[in-house]
Order: C-alpha cells, then structure tokens, then sequence
C-alpha cells in the first residue's frame, strides 16, 4: 500500500467529504444488518409542468429494447447490466431515451413501468445520481404527455418518483460534491415544483446559491475544468431556467430564478469562448464528443429563453485562446481543478490543441474509457497530452481511475501580446520546475521548454497528431506533415510512435505522436503551409 499517496490524495478532501464518506457507509452497514429497505411507492399527487422546449436526448433506444451508449449497443438485458461498465448501467438508468426526438408515448409508458415493477431488484438505479438524472426526464415525460395517461398509472408514477426523490434526499452526494451535487440540486429543484412540496423545494434553492456560487468561476468556467461537463450542467442549468420562469410556485422564486439566469450568462460566455470555429470543444481533462448537447443546441435554447450573454476573457479557468486566420490555438495553465474533486483531472499542465484551417492538428489524446484499467489511467497520465514528461512521472500523480495525490500547481504565470509563459512545480519531487512559454507569432507558433533545476535534467516532450494528419518525413530536427512543419531546437533525440487518440467513448483511432528527448531546455516552432500549397 502507498501510504503517502493516500496521504496527498485524503489531505485535500473537505472536511464533509470525510465525515459523509463515514457517515454513509456505517449507514449502509447498519441498515443492511438490521434489513432496512426504503418504500419505493410514496403516494403524492403530482401538478404537470408547463415549459419552453428543450434540447432533445441522442438517440439511445433503438427498436424497442436494443440501447445504444458510449458507442456500446446491447439488447436489454437487466437494469444493472454492467457488461460494458457502470458508466454504461448508468446511462440506462437515466432513462434519457425518453426525450429522444423519435420516441413515441406508448413506448416510453412501457419503461416507465417496467422500471417501476423491477425497481427492488436495481442497484444502479437507486444510487443518487441516476435517480437525480432520471427524476428530471420522468418529470418532463409526465408533464408533455399527462393528458394521456391514466388515473391509474399517474398515481402510480408519482408515487415511486416521490419515493425516488427521498431517497435521493437522504443519500445526496456530499461525500462527492461537484457535479454531482450540483446535478441533485437541479433535480430537487424539479420535483420541488412538480410536487409543490416547498420542503424540497427549499433545500434545492440553497443548495443551488451555495454550488452554483462555488462551482462556476468568474470567467464563467464550471470548476472541474472539463468543457464537457459544462456544456451537461449548463444545459441542466437552463433547464432549471426554463422550469422555474414558466412555473412560479413559490415565494420569492423570482431571486432564485434570476440568480440561475446570471450564472447562465456567464457559462454561455465562456462556452463561446472556449469553442472552435465549428462549435466543437477541446478535448482537455475527461471531455468526449456526443455525449453533452452541442454548443449550437445550447445557445439556441438559451435565446429560447430570452438570455443575452457575450464572450468573456479566459482567466481563472486557466485556459487561454490565440486565434489568427488559419490557426485555433488552446492552451492549459491552470490548475488541474478543484483540490477537493480532481475526479475528471489529468496530469496535463502546459497541454495544448492547434486546428489549421478548423482542421485539427495537434490534439489531445481524449477519453475512451471510464472503467479504471490500464487504459483510463494512460489517457489521464502526462505522457498522453502535448506537454513534458521527466523520468516516465505524471505532473499530478493521477491513479486509481478518478484519484489525484499530489498536483502540478502554477508557481508563475505571466501574460503578454501573443505569448504566455508560465512555471509549474509538479516535478518538485526530482527538484525540478517546468517553464513553459507560449508564442503566436502570426500563423506560426512558438513553443520553449525549460527544466528548471540546479542540475541537468532530461526530459521528453510530446506531440500528438490529428489521425488526418500525414508523416512526410523526418529529417535534421524537421517533421514535415501534410499540413505543417515542426522544426526542433536543442533535441537530443527524436523519434515517432504509434498512439490512438478518442474523441468519444470506446472510440481509439490510430495515429502517431513524436517524442523529443531533450536535456534542461529545447524550443521548436511549428510553421503553416501557404494555402496555395
């Protein structure tokens, strides 16, 4: 057992995450030696909601039991089938089909009551986060489509969603925070109003001016640094928007309302700065493609909902954008995340992505898997981002899936016209700071490495190409590619290696990346062709 990475990892947590964390498993053990069991049917008249439309679901349901996540199709088989992981079980349970655009009434009454009748029997499905997720698209389902269903069947639905939301109410997700949290708080925020039960409708409102005030940074970033978990809670965020400006139940909603409406405003800032030209996002820390709405669904249901927002500067994020008519240049000089949840962090201070032409060139290596193998814990590692690795070490010592111990912090950021230089000490256990400086200089960029240490340090810097891209040659320190040049300074040694990159789950395609060995400092530029060429 590594005790100090325990140490690291532990020493950062919040006090409630301990005390949660101890509280919820002595819980468990008790009520399981004592054979307590929640009701799963409350009953509780429940009052439809009316809303502005909303963003449809990808298509997950296929026929009508063949489901379709994280790019794994599986004919129904349980609700806690966890073949292709949990993440995959998860999906199911949040029933998000509902809302896909081809869904059909009958079809969705059909799972609802399956999922009721099979209830006793899901794990998965009564763990706080699914019930969060799903609580919200039953009620949407039950609001769009009251008028045909039954007495009965209400009475039925209502009853176990209540049930479901108890339960979510004793077991909400402090031992995490985060998203999490911040995803339970909308979701109360839902069944407070489709209950009228001002109770939960209460706790949801502090929840949401606690989490909201300390999850979205100033420059309209959601904390945990991960463009796709922002473009999920932002669409969750206008969700709760939309609910609350269309059904006003409760004293004083209106300051809660508008306090959702400011944070909205400026995630969208940040969201259209962040995009490239083609409205897609960076790959940086756990982020993949199809699985959040994309921006342009975000944004035309923000104007839906009458909001008005501009693009904001990057600052606290970290993350910082140079742009010229042919290059899309992202860089990583922040923190990996909040100290207390770096569950979605990797180990990638100083990484970067370059698109030529809106095309990508240099990329990240991205996320395929959230099962905690060998591959999860690469995709995370150093030497899988465009950045410096010394002595095969990670900048944050990420481990065990969804773990940090000890982080890379920056020690000295300085900003400039077109050139950012920055100094991080993740490598202080070899006695060794990272600078790195950043320089756009037209539609070229520059980019210089300095192992800062009272001895000589070898290091080994990576580059990751786009699949696109194409290997010419490799010759006197210079990679010639089908879209552009690289030409190294102060290289020991290069070579080429085979890597696969994903841009969604369970997706590796095969490219390659070039791997400069170099001692205490190395610069190199990478060049453009001429669009004539």
């Amino acid at each position: 057992m590594n005790l100090g990475r325990y140490y690291y990892t532990l020493r950062y947590l919040k006090i409630c995450q301990l005390f949660y964390q101890i509280v919820y498993r002595m819980k468990k053990l008790i009520r399981h030696y004592i054979g307590f069991r929640y009701p799963l049917l409350l009953p509780q008249k429940g009052i439809p909601l009316s809303f502005y439309s909303f963003i449809s679901k990808y298509n997950c349901l296929y026929g009508n039991d063949i489901f379709y996540f994280l790019n794994q199709r599986s004919k129904f088989v349980h609700w806690d089938d966890e073949k292709y992981g949990k993440l995959w079980s998860y999906n199911l349970n949040y029933m998000d089909f509902l809302h896909q655009d081809n869904s059909s009434f009958e079809l969705g009454r059909y799972w609802i009551n399956r999922f009721i009748d099979e209830i006793r029997y899901n794990k998965n499905g009564l763990d706080s986060y699914p019930i969060a997720l799903r609580g919200i698209n039953w009620i949407k389902f039950i609001s769009l489509n009251y008028s045909n269903i039954s007495l009965e069947e209400k009475q039925k639905w209502n009853a176990s969603l209540y049930a479901q939301y108890k339960i979510l109410q004793d077991n909400l997700e402090y031992h995490l925070l985060g998203n999490h949290l911040l995803e339970d708080a909308f979701s109360l925020l839902w069944a407070g109003l489709y209950f009228g039960d001002e109770l939960i409708f209460r706790k949801a409102e502090r929840l949401l001016f606690k989490e909201l005030e300390e999850q979205i940074l100033p420059d309209g970033a959601h904390y945990e640094l991960s463009p796709m978990y922002h473009e999920i809670l932002l669409d969750r965020l206008l969700d709760c928007i939309n609910v609350s400006k269309c059904n006003y139940r409760f004293d004083k909603q209106i300051l809660l309302t508008s306090w959702l409406e400011e944070k909205a405003i400026l995630m969208l800032g940040w969201l259209e700065t962040i995009i490239y030209s083609d409205g897609s996002i960076p790959l940086f820390n756990d982020a993949a493609n199809g699985i959040a709405p994309t921006s342009n669904e975000i944004f035309a249901y923000a104007h839906r909902l009458g909001l008005i927002w501009t693009k904001v500067p990057l600052k606290e994020s970290g993350y910082r954008k140079f742009l010229s008519s042919r290059i899309e240049f992202i860089i990583d000089v922040g923190v990996i995340g909040p100290d207390y949840i770096p569950g979605h962090a990797h180990a990638d201070t100083f990484n970067y992505e370059l698109r030529i032409d809106g095309v990508p060139f240099i990329v990240d290596t991205g996320i395929s898997t959230y099962n905690k193998n060998k591959r999860r814990q690469y995709e995370r590692g150093t030497s899988a981002h465009n950045t410096v690795t010394l002595e095969d070490m990670n900048s944050s010592q990420v481990w065990g899936g969804f773990r940090v111990a000890k982080r890379a912090t920056i020690v000295f950021l300085l900003e400039g016209e077109g050139e950012v230089r920055a100094i991080h000490n993740g490598y202080a256990d070899i006695g060794v700071k990272h600078e790195r400086i950043f320089r756009k200089i037209g539609d070229s960029i520059v980019i210089f490495d300095n192992l800062l240490s009272t001895k000589s340090v070898q290091g080994i810097n990576t580059i990751i190409f786009s699949p696109s891209v194409q290997i010419v040659s490799m010759e006197n320190n210079l990679i010639t590619t089908n879209k552009g040049k690289i030409l190294m300074n102060g290289v020991d040694r290069i070579w080429l290696e085979e890597c696969e990159v994903s841009d969604s789950y369970n997706v590796c395609l095969s490219t390659h990346k070039i791997c400069c060995l170099f001692t205490s400092n190395m610069e190199y530029s990478i060049y453009i062709y001429d669009k004539l060429k």
